[in-house]
């Protein structure tokens, strides 16, 4: 048994790698049994991941060496894995939630051609997020990072036939956008974001001399000090290795991929948007933010550079919260509207990350609190989007007006999406509600006003949402519930425990809320003190305490989610108010909804700015340039040897004579040359 817990740091990532090639060598006539393996594998590596918490280091870390490989300038870089409280939540995390993920697409993908194709992908992006999770260096970390790009992209671009019947957009006459373009558009996005990522890598090694990640923040006080010499230079190295998050967790000006990634197969959505893809982000940001948090606040003296780390986290992710806020609003396609919403947690998690470090007071406070609404948010959004394919499969349609179902029916699926929708506002006494009041209660104790201003209007939008698309689709009358498969009214059980489960342990958490907080605090002020970040007493302090400061944004939460859920109330469950007159007569408000509708816009100026301008580009590069180069090459460089090779053969007479005097002519020439040499 000691030996197996030894290993399961190792086999937590392992065996889901290799489950995405097991299917393949299992004998065919074993039929879709062998993917029953595959999510054998997966649960394996959830116990996996359980059997690591009692390793679990109270105070500091565990960094288990592995094999290494050296580097010319002297250092190496290792296949290491790092053990401490974050690495082990977060693996728990995505190994639990992608074996109840892999278990609904058992059913779900029953009769899909591509079945072969989607397990691999599948299993295999598992394995590389738990690799990254784990990882005790930048670059081992990088090779799990782009393991999770590269299968993205394939489960995006699932459909690449591009059958009309899995394009997502419109509805007519808007444009629809094709499931091999999505995949292209989200690789090319967060490729873009890992270039930057990559390029600062670089520089951190440059003036650290490694990639260790808690070596870079034990020999911090030498290398930063020593890039803060060069003026900016910290700054432009902070904004490249933000590139990559911001790019993976879909953050501004890097989010517009994630709607698009909606292409793929329910479960894919649920996969990438719970727990896995979009928080790879997040966990980068949560495991470098001791460095940057040292030199702002603990060095001596301090960087003030260093600030600019927290500064971008917040207002980026504060940002991102209400922009993506907003466009859920008016969304009409379902997984859409999760996936907005999703952008827009995420939002949230980056903005508690980044007050955390805007005063040495938050760190705490802000640090747990982005963590437990990681935590909170893949638990609830893995049961909506797993949910949210139960009713695409029912309807036969992406769109929330085609979605009109009976809640008796559907008691289960009506009853557990409401579960997991009310904990995305953060409706008490549900899980949501306290990682959300934690992150409004950390931008009140870091002194940040604006970003509390920005994080409780996006309260507000968030209710409008939620309740908007659940009145829809259960609550505007029903028609009777027709499954593709066969089923009439509730889900298979095989897809209905996932979600059912999801659910229910919404609700435990809620009830347990402050508690698991308290244990979360705990944790990671034990760790932080280990780092020496803060006091012993600082930190009780913070956990024992509370006041009427901390009433605060609970009160106020409360009121943003009222303020929010009632216009939608009376428009979408009451229907009291018309949305399609008011628009008419409000031309403002019409106004509004458009530039919302537009995605605020963003959407299409990059796709003119970026791609209408590589479009616009071909003519003239296969005209100007490539032809040029095509003749150069092809055809010139041919015609430069056959006419060397006519006059040198007219050189060759054939006759004796004539030959023997070239080759006095040579003799004398290379004499020449030898005694020139000599004499010089």
């Amino acid at each position: 048994m000691t030996q197996i817990v030894d290993l399961a740091p190792w086999l937590c990532w392992i065996l889901p790698t290799v489950g995405s090639v097991v299917h393949f060598v299992l004998p065919k006539k074993m039929g879709r049994a062998r993917y029953a393996i595959v999510v054998l594998f997966s649960f394996a590596a959830w116990l996996m991941a359980l059997l690591m918490i009692p390793s679990m280091p109270i105070q500091g870390y565990r960094d288990i060496g592995g094999f290494w490989f050296s580097l010319p300038s002297g250092g190496s870089v290792g296949l290491g894995l790092l053990i401490d409280s974050l690495s082990v939540i977060m693996a728990n995390l995505v190994a639990f939630l992608s074996f109840l993920i892999l278990l609904y697409s058992f059913k779900y993908m029953d009769g899909d051609t591509g079945e072969d194709r989607y397990w691999f992908f599948m299993s295999f992006f598992i394995g590389g997020m738990l690799m990254l999770i784990l990882a005790d260096n930048l670059i081992f970390f990088f090779v799990g990072w782009k393991i999770v790009g590269l299968c993205s992209y394939g489960l995006i671009g699932h459909y690449y036939d591009d059958n009309r019947k899995y394009w997502i957009g419109g509805p007519p006459p808007f444009p629809f956008q094709k499931p091999s373009r999505c995949g292209l558009k989200a690789l090319l996005v967060t490729t873009l974001g890992d270039v930057a990522l990559l390029g600062s890598v670089i520089i951190i090694y440059l003036y650290s001399g490694t990639f260790n990640f808690m070596e870079l923040y034990q020999n911090a006080g030498t290398w930063l000090p020593e890039m803060a010499k060069t003026p900016g230079l910290l700054t432009i190295t902070i904004l490249l290795f933000l590139a990559g998050p911001f790019a993976k967790s879909a953050q501004f000006p890097f989010h517009e991929w994630l709607p698009e990634a909606m292409a793929g197969p329910t479960p894919v959505s649920a996969l990438i948007h719970a727990a896995t893809m979009v928080k790879a982000g997040v966990y980068l940001v949560a495991r470098t933010l001791p460095i940057f948090y040292f030199a702002a606040w603990i060095a001596s003296p301090n960087i003030p550079e260093a600030l600019t780390f927290f500064i971008t986290v917040a207002v980026v992710g504060g940002f991102t919260a209400f922009l993506a806020g907003t466009q859920a609003m008016v969304s009409l396609e379902l997984k859409k509207a999760l996936a907005y919403s999703t952008m827009s947690v995420i939002g949230y998690m980056m903005l508690s990350l980044g007050v955390a470090g805007m005063s040495p007071n938050a760190i705490v406070e802000g640090f747990t609190s982005g963590i437990f609404h990681l935590i909170n948010h893949g638990i609830f959004k893995a049961a909506l989007f797993l949910c949210a394919g139960v009713l695409i499969h029912a309807s036969g349609s992406i769109y929330i007006t085609d979605m009109k179902f009976s809640r008796r029916d559907m008691k289960f699926t009506w009853a557990f999406m409401w579960i997991a929708s009310l904990s995305l506002v953060g409706v008490p006494p549900l899980s949501g509600f306290w990682s959300k009041d934690g992150i409004l209660a950390s931008c009140l104790e870091s002194g940040q006003y604006l970003l509390f201003a920005l994080a409780a209007i996006t309260v507000c939008v968030t209710s409008f949402y939620v309740i908007r698309f659940m009145s829809i689709i259960f609550h505007s009358g029903s028609t009777k519930n027709e499954h593709p498969g066969g089923h009439s009214g509730e889900a298979p059980k095989l897809m209905l425990l996932p979600y059912g489960v999801l659910a229910i342990l919404t609700v435990g958490i809620g009830l347990l809320g402050p508690w698991m907080k308290e244990a979360l605090s705990n944790l990671f002020v034990e760790e932080f003190h280990s780092l020496n970040l803060l006091t012993v007493s600082s930190g009780v302090e913070h956990i024992e305490s509370f006041g009427f400061g901390e009433a605060i944004p609970i009160l106020l939460s409360i009121i943003m989610i009222v303020v929010g859920g009632y216009p939608a109330y009376l428009a979408y469950f009451a229907k009291k108010l018309n949305v399609e007159n008011l628009l008419k007569k409000y031309a403002p408000l019409n106004l509004l909804h458009k530039f919302l509708w537009n995605r605020w816009y963003m959407d299409t100026f990059f796709n003119k700015v970026f791609v209408g301008s590589i479009l616009a580009s071909r003519e003239p590069t296969e005209k100007y340039l490539e032809r040029n180069m095509d003749l150069a090459i092809n055809v010139g460089i041919p015609k430069l040897f056959s006419y060397i090779n006519t006059n040198i053969r007219k050189l060759q007479t054939g006759i004796f004579s004539i030959n023997m005097l070239y080759i006095l002519m040579f003799l004398v020439i290379l004499f020449l040359l030898i005694l020139v040499r000599v004499i010089i």
